[in-house]
């Protein structure tokens, strides 16, 4: 029950307040989502908020995680996410409590439900939320823009896990002329989260940033195929 709640409130309240209006309800899918569930007798076919499989593969990483099974989690822990995945430097950006300030009440750990709106975010990194979530982490001045400088202090530390597994370099470089062509953005210099929302492709600005698996994932791609894609998309 807590888990479908957290995963409702992090689609749906936008302000982030705890509090739903009735202005966020009518824009969301809950009421879709809840007239599904009248008529659907298997709940695992309502992939919105309420599937019995989707909140197992939540907690199971959870708990995984939760070496002492107190219920907290730390960035020692969180390092250890997706067969170490995450850089350091997110890791500290989260435990940071500046995309999210933690709901648990123990000093460096983040609760049941600060997990959850991390594991949103991190999964399906194309939603509004998501897309904020990581933005704000990037964002290191706040200033609403994500510069040159900012981007390359996180993908300093990709650049070495990809050096310390004798995998061959991608220079920032020609990666940030890659995340230019992908997003297209309003001014060359810098990402707002405005341009990053227009595109459909923006997610995988992130995962180069500061998931190393899923960026060697998007590197080993068929270009030609996703230059189709990227066009359609356009």
């Amino acid at each position: 029950a807590e888990t479908v709640i957290y995963r409702i409130f992090y689609s749906i309240n936008r302000s982030g307040n705890g509090h739903l209006t009735l202005r966020e309800l009518k824009r969301g899918n809950l009421v879709a989502a809840m007239q599904q569930l009248d008529e659907e007798e298997d709940i695992n076919k309502i992939l919105r908020y309420f599937s019995y499989e989707h909140f197992y593969v939540i907690y199971c990483k959870f708990w995984e995680l939760d070496t002492d099974h107190d219920f907290l989690i730390d960035k020692e822990n969180l390092i250890r996410y997706g067969n170490h995945s995450l850089t350091y430097r997110i890791v500290d950006r989260v435990f940071s409590q500046v995309p999210r300030k933690f709901t648990s009440m123990t000093e460096g750990k983040m609760g049941y439900e600060d997990f959850v709106y991390f594991i949103l975010s991190e999964e399906d990194k194309s939603s509004e939320p998501s897309l904020e979530y990581w933005f704000k982490c990037i964002d290191l001045d706040g200033n609403g823009i994500l510069t040159t400088n900012e981007m390359q202090f996180f993908y300093e530390e990709q650049l070495h896990r990809m050096e310390c597994m004798a995998q061959e370099p991608v220079l920032f470089e020609d990666i940030l002329c890659q995340m230019i062509d992908m997003i297209g953005p309003e001014n060359e210099t810098y990402f707002t989260l405005r341009d990053l929302k227009k595109c459909k492709l923006s997610g995988n600005i992130f995962n180069i940033l500061f998931n190393l698996n899923k960026f060697m994932a998007f590197e080993t791609r068929d270009p030609f195929l996703i230059r189709q894609v990227i066009t359609v998309l356009q």
